[in-house]
């Protein structure tokens, strides 16, 4: 994704990784019929006519939102060095930090860290180890944190590898001082339509949020994990695999098209792979993705 200018607002997309796993597993139901229309306007090398043989591709990445004068972190990714029980987060060493640089930003320079929810593969870089410790990856920033998502996965019985991202990527960065622990409606930054603030879309995590960021005519929609891949537009009723409570979050993403949807909004997903950013646009009964050339 090349950077998005919105009006007074510049947004950069910030990759880690890419992956995929079988469709039938992450999103059971999906039919032929709704490939076939998925095909009318998105396709990859991964997707195939056959539900059974499709792979459903997900980017893992950040957002760089720059206003008035603020470096803002939306998302932080898996991170390096980290212990995990699913392998293919376990112990990574990715260039993230190098490709921060590449944006011109060192971590001294972002004010803000924003995190949609507290899953490990958004919050992993919200800290790097030094001296055998978890310390803040970016010293001078407050980090937003959901109270409901922080609530939720400080419980000791929550899933293990969210757990073991709330120990080294959240509680470090509460213990030094750095973190607010917000409601789901906080305003991050001036006022509600002329600023940043937050809209309640929990399902997939029970804290997660919308970040609206609206300023000199633009206005950026970063919706989290409501939804992760194009042909969630063509069936957004259907069940995600890692969503907390299947039905509230295929409700969220119904009523999050149905609002924005024919808009000038520009939705930044924060898992589709390449471009990204787009706008949502009714498409009869369904809805498709305009991506921002």
């Amino acid at each position: 994704m090349k950077q998005v200018t919105l009006g007074a607002m510049r947004v950069d997309k910030l990759w880690e990784m890419d992956g995929a796993l079988p469709m039938p597993m992450v999103l059971p139901g999906v039919t032929r019929e709704d490939l076939a229309r998925l095909k009318r306007w998105y396709w990859s090398e991964e997707l195939a006519e056959e539900p059974e043989q499709a792979g459903f591709k997900l980017s893992v990445h950040s957002y760089v939102l720059r206003v008035d004068g603020l470096n803002i972190l939306v998302d932080a990714c898996n991170g390096n060095h980290k212990t995990r029980s699913m392998p293919f987060a376990n112990d990574l060493r990715t260039d993230w930090l190098e490709r921060l640089a590449g944006l011109g930003i060192a971590p001294g320079d972002i004010d803000i860290v924003m995190c949609t929810h507290l899953h490990a593969d958004h919050v992993g870089w919200n800290t790097r180890l030094e001296n055998g410790r978890w310390v803040p990856t970016f010293p001078n920033a407050r980090y937003v944190f959901s109270r409901k998502d922080y609530e939720h996965w400080r419980r000791e019985d929550a899933e293990p590898m969210h757990r073991e991202a709330f120990a080294d990527s959240v509680l470090p960065v509460v213990e030094a001082g750095r973190a607010e622990i917000v409601e789901s409606d906080h305003v991050v930054h001036r006022e509600i339509g002329d600023g940043i603030w937050l809209q309640d879309i929990h399902g997939h995590s029970p804290g997660l949020v919308a970040i609206h960021a609206e300023r000199g005519g633009g206005h950026a929609l970063f919706t989290g994990d409501c939804f992760h891949h194009p042909v969630q537009l063509v069936r957004p009723d259907l069940h995600f695999f890692a969503d907390e409570e299947g039905a509230i979050a295929s409700r969220q993403r119904v009523r999050l098209f149905e609002t924005y949807a024919d808009s000038e909004v520009v939705f930044f997903p924060a898992h589709f792979a390449g471009k990204s950013a787009g706008r949502v646009r009714r498409d009869g009964a369904a809805f498709r993705f305009e991506f921002l050339d």
